[in-house]
């Protein structure tokens, strides 16, 4: 009977929060490596009720964790994937990490000790190493414990989803940023996290990340409308210019089709269907050889009155900051329907050291797969909405010219 009581309370607590809600809220926390990295929380009922720091991915095909350590024994790996089932096919073939680095998994593949528990080893690549290793798949418990509604966060009840999520050690996590141990996949895979958001909680991800450590940007699952500070009366979806988002046959990432890159009324061509990606892994905009090279002689001829520095790599560009600081003309990138997004200053040129900053881009190689990479530098302090429900992308350029950030959001909890 109590255990009744819990479930039901449970089931109860789920649908308030469902009709009081139409999205959920958590923190986004930006990591101090070499490379920066995004990260978030949620909330596991296995091994005990807790809460972990997630990697964000756009681009990965399934969620994967720390959530239990190597022992002989098979309750070590809580409710796995059966070989047998169509779970495990999916995530070895069509929904898989590809990488020639990967051998092709088979039901024996992993560890010894898991090799009479039928579970179904599948392969991972590290968004942090690049390697190769495997994890067992599991069927997991996600929840998120703050809804947002009506311009208020509320922290009463827990949204709870089931998605099938790979178990790995913790040490796997080790070259990862301190306290994050695992991988939330934010992509249009059926195995990542938005294909489990049920209604009223929409396949939408409004998607705001911080450029300081010290304060958390945002990211929002499901519709809006979304606020920031001060402005709170301001629906930052007002704000956005809307383009589609395009298919790409070998990922279930973002792309969006760009047609040209305009510096101060000068257009540089992008070749015809070449291939934009958004990318919360790679730190810089990353350009194929063709177009870096005219990108960076177009920007030095257009920044000739500002004294130019040693290079610091990876940069082909930088400029002496000692005397006047500054300020560079924007970077429009022209999308296939005529929309301009426009990266401005803050996101075009990375302070190096006190005396020298750069233009944030760098160089891809002659043939790399994709033309145009948007790494995280050029949309922090941006607001991204990638809506899975009518296949579009919406963006707002940056917000510090709207007087506001993406550390400007008001977590307080409205009891």
């Amino acid at each position: 009977m109590q255990s009744y009581m819990l479930v039901l309370i449970q089931i109860i607590a789920i649908v308030h929060d469902a009709l009081a809600s139409s999205s959920l809220v958590v923190p986004v926390n930006k990591h101090a490596t070499a490379n920066p990295l995004y990260s978030t929380l949620a909330y596991f009922n296995y091994p005990q009720y807790h809460q972990q720091n997630l990697l964000i991915d756009l681009d990965a095909p399934f969620m994967w964790r720390s959530s239990f350590p190597h022992q002989e024994m098979c309750e070590a790996c809580p409710n796995p994937v059966r070989c047998e089932e169509f779970q495990c096919t999916d995530l070895r073939t069509t929904f898989s990490y590809v990488s020639p680095l990967c051998p092709p998994p088979t039901n024996n593949s992993i560890d010894d000790e898991y090799n009479y528990c039928e579970i179904c080893p599948v392969n991972i690549i590290s968004p942090v190493t690049g390697e190769c290793s495997q994890v067992i798949p599991t069927y997991d418990q996600f929840m998120f414990t703050r809804s947002y509604g009506g311009g208020k966060v509320i922290s009463r009840n827990l949204y709870v989803t089931y998605p099938t999520v790979g178990s790995t050690p913790a040490w796997t996590f080790d070259p990862f940023p301190s306290s994050v141990v695992g991988v939330i996949a934010l992509s249009s895979s059926p195995y990542a996290l938005p294909a489990y958001l049920r209604n009223p909680v929409n396949r939408i991800i409004g998607l705001c990340l911080p450029s300081t450590v010290s304060t958390p940007g945002v990211l929002f699952l499901g519709n809006g409308p979304y606020y920031l500070n001060p402005e709170s009366n301001v629906d930052i979806r007002s704000l956005l210019s809307y383009t589609d988002l395009l298919k790409h046959p070998k990922s279930f990432g973002y792309f969006i089709g760009v047609n040209a890159i305009v510096i101060k009324n000068r257009s540089i061509n992008v070749p015809a269907n070449a291939t934009t990606k958004i990318s919360t892994l790679d730190p810089y905009t990353k350009l194929g050889t063709d177009i870096y090279n005219d990108v960076v002689r177009r920007f030095s001829r257009v920044t000739k009155r500002i004294p130019p520095a040693k290079l610091v790599a990876p940069f082909g560009l930088c400029f002496n900051t000692s005397v006047n600081g500054i300020k560079v003309p924007d970077i429009d990138l022209v999308l296939e329907d005529g929309k301009k997004w426009t990266i401005s200053t803050a996101n075009s040129i990375k302070q190096v050291t006190e005396d020298v900053a750069c233009l944030a881009v760098v160089d891809n190689g002659p043939t790399s797969e994709h033309a145009i990479v948007v790494g995280t530098y050029q949309f922090e302090d941006n607001f991204l909405l990638f809506n899975l429900e009518n296949s579009t992308f919406g963006f707002s350029s940056s917000l510090l010219h709207r007087h506001t950030s993406c550390s400007s959001f008001n977590f307080t909890v409205t009891q």
